[in-house]
């Protein structure tokens, strides 16, 4: 089996694991009084994300795979687990905010103020070069720049309206 096949599944395998636990904490958060807020642009992060997958399975598949730019996605994969930790119970890939609640403010937040999109970001990008798709990589990125200005932008309002202190209060930053 190619490795980019055993990539490409461990990737799809990955995101789908995080789709079930973000669903998991979002209906709990809203459980206990959170609201969504940017819930109109999230079909199209979701669109997105699926054409991303499956446009690496349909170009990718049987590409070599480049061990840099791969060790350079293991690296990534460092940096989720540790935004994943800091969030625990809150990260969810919708814009969740919690009333009463303060900002996270440790691990990569003490840092950036978005560490999972600029995490995303760069896996939109590392992970094509990983299969030698150089403009497939150029092209995603550019899209996903777009959408994330939008959601970055939603979050940022959300955070506003609820802010009783500092820049705000949320379920994720």
């Amino acid at each position: 089996m190619p490795g980019a096949v055993i990539l490409l599944g461990l990737v799809t395998a990955q995101r789908l694991c995080e789709l079930v636990w973000a669903r998991a904490n979002t209906q709990r958060l809203i459980a206990t009084g959170a609201r969504e807020a940017g819930a109109a642009h999230y079909p199209w992060l979701v669109a997105f994300h699926a054409c991303w997958i499956a446009g690496l399975w349909i170009f990718g598949h049987g590409q070599p795979v480049h061990t840099g730019w791969l060790l350079a996605y293991i690296a990534l994969q460092a940096f989720r687990i540790w935004i994943l930790v800091s969030l625990g119970r809150r990260w969810t890939t919708r814009i969740v905010v919690v009333p009463g609640e303060t900002l996270v403010r440790r691990g990569p937040y003490r840092f950036l103020r978005h560490p999972n999109y600029v995490l995303v970001a760069a896996e939109i990008a590392v992970l094509p070069l990983a299969l030698g798709l150089v403009a497939y990589a150029i092209l995603a990125s550019c899209i996903h720049a777009a959408l994330l200005a939008i959601r970055i932008d939603a979050e940022d309002k959300a955070l506003a309206q609820t802010a009783t202190s500092g820049p705000g209060k949320h379920a994720k930053a």
